[in-house]
């Protein structure tokens, strides 16, 4: 965890070399505020203006102010740290959407003059433990939790004892928590609904990995929309797991191996699921969209472009990078204390429709 350093600016008088450490209460007097009033401007707290805090961060600037945490604790009751806790996995460090998401949080809580701290947990212990010592200094003010299961024990640990989080997601059955989510279940339906328009009715799915909320919500919508043309969910064609490229062919290759089951269409969790989707359909003498429409959820990743793949993919478009601002809105919200019912966001997103949905073959019907 990054300790605090305190930069130093020379105090009139002192002969070169002296160097005196810019305190609040420097800046405070500098500025013509009290202590309370300088530290809430620098914390971005909503009862101070929007001048005043402009005011007063430019006066710390100038004096090369850095808060030191423990002093903030005393003043404030925060610390201004806000952590991440993540497993320890060997794919961690090849992991683009976890990179983004860490340097994305990063930057907008930084911007609001906080820090950030990433901390990755070994596997020989309780989740619940390693939280359990990181609050126990009392200098994290909350945490933002990634990939939620339903009945989440990271929530119900930090429920307990008070302390503030948000969710990447939503942690079902009651999601009485802050979080920033996408219409998990809206989107599946919206997909579903578009390829049973097409005519298609053996439609597999490339889902998530069970027991995580939105691989939850996303079935939900699934089944909704088979439902609505009188068909019921074949356990055959749906395949949950690893949301991975290589895990997209495997599934893909399994789904036309069986005699009688060959799906007209393959519904895909997101865009990785999708590359291996399109190299399995390939090797297999199968062209999309005349043979196997496929579609998939995407989450805009700069390494692997929908719009790039041959045919351009159809796809439901929420970036998420789209998700780190309001997550940090949510974190501070809470901590300023906004009502629950203003800190429970669902973004937007969009179908766009490319070129590898079409028609259900006249065979598939």
């Amino acid at each position: 965890m990054p300790g605090a350093r305190a930069w130093g600016v020379r105090a009139p008088g002192l002969p070169a070399g002296g160097i005196a450490v810019a305190t609040l209460k420097d800046v405070a007097r500098a500025a013509g505020l009290s202590i309370t009033q300088t530290s809430r401007a620098l914390n971005d707290h909503s009862d101070v203006n929007e001048m005043t805090r402009k005011r007063v961060k430019a006066v710390a600037r100038s004096m090369n102010y850095q808060a030191n945490i423990s002093a903030r604790k005393l003043v404030t009751g925060r610390s201004g740290m806000v952590a991440l806790v993540v497993p320890q996995t060997p794919e961690l460090p090849q992991n683009g959407l976890f990179i983004e998401g860490v340097a994305g949080l990063s930057a907008q809580f930084s911007g609001r003059g906080m820090q950030f701290v990433l901390h990755v947990a070994g596997n020989d212990r309780p989740i619940t433990e390693v939280y359990q010592r990181l609050i126990g200094n009392g200098m994290l003010d909350g945490f933002v939790l990634f990939s939620p299961c339903d009945d989440d024990p990271r929530a119900a640990f930090l429920r307990d004892h008070g302390i503030p989080f948000v969710v990447h997601g939503r942690i079902w059955p009651d999601a009485d928590h802050a979080y920033f989510d996408i219409d998990n279940e809206g989107i599946l339906y919206q997909i579903t609904r578009h390829l049973t328009g097409l005519g298609h009715r053996r439609i597999a799915f490339l889902n998530g990995a069970p027991g995580h909320g939105f691989a939850s919500a996303r079935m939900r919508g699934y089944a909704r929309a088979l439902a609505e043309v009188g068909v019921a969910v074949d356990p055959a064609l749906v395949r949950p797991g690893e949301m991975s490229e290589a895990r997209g062919l495997v599934a893909t290759v399994e789904l036309f191996r069986i005699d009688g089951l060959r799906p007209t269409a393959i519904v895909c969790s997101d865009v990785r699921l999708a590359k291996g989707v399109y190299t399995a359909l390939e090797a297999l003498g199968l062209s999309i969209p005349g043979d196997v429409s496929v579609i998939a959820h995407d989450d805009h990743l700069p390494q692997l472009r929908a719009s790039a793949f041959f045919p351009a993919l159809s796809v439901t478009k929420a970036p998420l990078r789209d998700s780190w601002k309001p997550l940090t809105d949510c974190l501070t919200g809470l901590l300023d204390g906004r009502p629950l019912a203003q800190l429970q966001i669902v973004g937007h997103h969009e179908l766009i429709i490319r070129n590898s949905t079409g028609p259900a073959p006249a065979s598939g019907d």
